[in-house]
C-alpha cells in the first residue's frame, strides 16, 4: 500500500512539473506567429499583442485572489475544471480566428491557467517538508522555463507549416491528454483547509504584502520577467519586419532566450547553497554591465547577432536572480501555501505585463537600440530594489 501511495505521489509530481509551465507556454507558443496573426485578421499590430497583455493580466489578477479559494476548497477538482475549460477555449480560438472571440478567451485562458499553476505548485508545499520543499522550489523556475525554450521553437515551425491556429490546437491536446492523466492518477492534496472567510483572507493578504521582504521578492521577480516579455513582444518585428528573417528564425531566437533563463536557474539551483545576496550582487553586477554594453553597441551596429549577442547573457541573469527570489518568496508562508503562491505567480505576471506593454506602447520599441535602452532601464531599477530587498532580509534574520 505504501509503494502504490509512493508511485501515485511521484506521478502526481510529475504532472504538477508538467502544468506549470502552462503559462508560457499558452503566451510564447505564437510569439512567432504574432506578424502573421496582425496580417491575416486585418488588425493591427498593437492589436495581436493585446492579446497576450489580456492574458497575463486575467492570468496575474485572478492569481492573486485563488489562492485563498484553493486553501479553502482544494486543489484537484479545481484543476480538473479548469483544465477542460482551457482546452475547450483553445479549441474555440482555433476554429473561431476573431480577434475579439480571442480576447474573450485569452481571459477564460488567463484565469484557468491561474487556477491550475497556483494549484500545482501549492501542491509541492502541501506534499513536502524540510529539504525536499527546498529543492523542488528551487525547481519550479527551472522548470517554468522550459515554455520560453520549446514554445516559439515549435511555434515557429507550426506557423512556417500549418499556419497560427495550429499553435492553440496543440495546445487543447496537450492539455485534453493531462487530463486524462489527472483523472486516473491524483487527486486532492490539501490536508488541512482553512475557512472561506473573508475577512480572515483579507487579513492574510494584508499581511503578506505588508511584509517589506516579500512585497519587494515580488517587484524583483516582476520586473526581471518583464525583460522577456519586452523580448518576447517586440523581436519578433524588427527580426522578421526589419532584419527580414522568417518565423523560424524568430523561433530559434525567443529559443536561446529560454535556454538563457533556464540556464541562470540551474546555475542558481547548483549554488543553493551560497549566501543569497552574494549570487544577487554578482547577478545584477554583470547584467548592468552588459545592459550599458549593449546600448553603446547598437548605436553603431544594428544587426541580429547584437540583438541576440546580448540578450543571452543578460535573461541568464534574469533566470539566476528570478530563480533565487522566487524560491525564497514561495517559502515565506508555508501556512497559507496557496494564497502565497497565488500572490507570487500573479505579482509576475501582473508587473511584468503593466511593465512590458506601457513601455512597448510609450516608447514605440522597433529598434535594438531602442531595446537596449529600455533594458538598461529595468536592471537600473532592478539594482535599486535589490538593495532595498537586501536591506529589509537582512533586518528579519537579525
Amino acid at each position: 500500500m505504501k509503494s502504490q501511495n509512493l508511485k501515485f505521489l511521484r506521478i502526481s509530481s510529475l504532472l504538477a512539473f508538467i502544468l506549470i509551465p502552462l503559462g508560457g507556454l499558452t503566451t510564447d507558443i505564437y510569439i512567432p506567429s504574432l506578424p502573421a496573426m496582425a496580417q491575416q485578421l486585418s488588425v493591427s499590430v498593437e492589436s495581436v499583442q493585446l492579446s497576450l497583455l489580456i492574458f497575463m493580466i486575467s492570468s496575474g489578477l485572478s492569481q492573486l485572489f485563488i489562492g485563498s479559494i484553493l486553501d479553502s476548497f482544494g486543489r484537484y477538482k479545481i484543476n480538473i475544471v479548469a483544465l477542460v475549460l482551457f482546452s475547450l477555449s483553445s479549441f474555440i480560438i482555433a476554429m473561431v480566428p476573431n480577434i475579439y472571440l480571442i480576447y474573450a478567451m485569452r481571459v477564460i485562458q488567463g484565469i484557468t491557467v491561474s487556477l491550475i499553476i497556483v494549484g500545482k505548485r501549492a501542491f509541492f508545499v502541501d506534499m513536502y517538508t524540510g529539504h525536499a520543499l527546498k529543492n523542488y522550489t528551487s525547481l519550479f523556475s527551472i522548470v517554468w522555463a522550459t515554455a520560453p525554450i520549446v514554445a516559439p521553437f515549435i511555434g515557429g515551425y507550426l506557423q512556417q507549416l500549418f499556419g497560427w491556429e495550429s499553435n492553440f490546437y496543440l495546445l487543447g491536446i496537450l492539455t485534453a491528454i493531462v487530463l486524462f492523466f489527472e483523472l486516473k492518477y491524483t487527486g486532492e492534496s490539501l490536508k488541512n483547509f482553512q475557512p472561506f472567510n473573508w475577512v480572515n483572507i483579507s487579513k492574510v493578504y494584508k499581511t503578506m504584502l505588508s511584509t517589506p521582504d516579500f512585497s519587494l521578492g515580488l517587484l524583483i521577480i516582476g520586473f526581471t520577467y518583464s525583460l522577456l516579455v519586452i523580448y518576447g513582444m517586440v523581436s519578433p518585428f524588427i527580426i522578421e519586419k526589419v532584419y527580414g528573417y522568417s518565423s523560424v528564425e524568430t523561433g530559434y531566437s525567443s529559443l536561446l532566450s529560454g535556454v538563457s533563463l533556464m540556464s541562470g536557474g540551474i546555475i542558481s539551483k547548483s549554488l543553493l547553497n551560497k549566501p543569497l545576496f552574494t549570487k544577487l550582487n554578482t547577478a545584477i553586477a554583470i547584467q548592468l554591465i552588459v545592459a550599458v554594453a549593449m546600448l553603446l553597441t547598437s548605436i553603431s551596429a544594428t544587426s541580429i547577432w547584437v540583438l541576440i549577442g546580448f540578450t543571452v547573457p543578460i535573461h541568464l541573469m534574469s533566470g539566476f536572480i528570478f530563480n533565487n527570489v522566487y524560491a525564497y518568496s514561495l517559502q515565506r508562508f508555508t501556512h497559507n501555501a496557496g494564497t502565497a503562491s497565488g500572490l507570487t505567480g500573479g505579482s509576475i505576471y501582473v508587473i511584468s505585463s503593466v511593465v512590458g506593454y506601457g513601455l512597448i506602447n510609450t516608447l514605440s520599441i522597433k529598434s535594438v537600440h531602442a531595446l537596449s535602452a529600455v533594458n538598461l532601464g529595468i536592471v537600473a531599477l532592478l539594482l535599486m530594489v535589490i538593495v532595498a530587498f537586501k536591506h529589509y532580509v537582512k533586518a528579519r534574520i537579525a
